[in-house]
């Protein structure tokens, strides 16, 4: 038999690594959905998360910051989609320095598709708006207790 400490030590070791797994199943299932959702839309999935992030216009910086990745690469992301004119690039009333990004039209067309494609995910199906707004606030606490993102692992 074996003692108090060792038992709970063992159950609180099998549920984190059920957590795991199930976040990471979780995490393919909604990278899959996600992903043919853009293709729908000719996008790209970078493409498709920087549309997502316009509800209003925005910084360049931010897009960069929500996509946790290098200003330089939203660049890249804007231009393709400032080609199929989904975007536009605005300077900023109080700082021209700062470019905004902002949805036109047709962009706002494709958002609304998007997220309408991405909200009627089969991965969250299951679950009432109470079940997911709970799910929500565990999944946030569990961010912010991790370490700081690196996106350079």
């Amino acid at each position: 038999m074996k003692p108090p400490g060792v038992a709970g030590a063992a159950a609180s070791l099998d549920d984190a690594h059920e957590i795991a797994g199930l976040l990471f199943q979780i995490t393919e299932q909604t990278r899959h959905v996600f992903e043919s959702a853009a293709r729908r839309f000719e996008l790209t999935p970078p493409q498709a998360r920087a549309l997502l992030e316009l509800q209003q216009p925005v910084s360049m910086r931010f897009v960069a910051d929500r996509l946790r990745c290098d200003a330089s690469n939203v660049t890249g992301i804007v231009d393709r989609l400032e080609a199929r004119e989904l975007v536009t690039r605005e300077s900023d009333p109080l700082d021209r320095r700062i470019k905004s990004l902002v949805l036109t039209p047709e962009g706002h067309r494709a958002r609304v598709a998007l997220e309408a494609a991405v909200r009627s995910s089969p991965v969250m199906a299951g679950l009432s708006p109470s079940e997911r707004r709970a799910l929500l606030r565990l999944l946030g606490k569990i961010a912010g207790r991790g370490l700081p993102f690196d996106n350079s692992v």
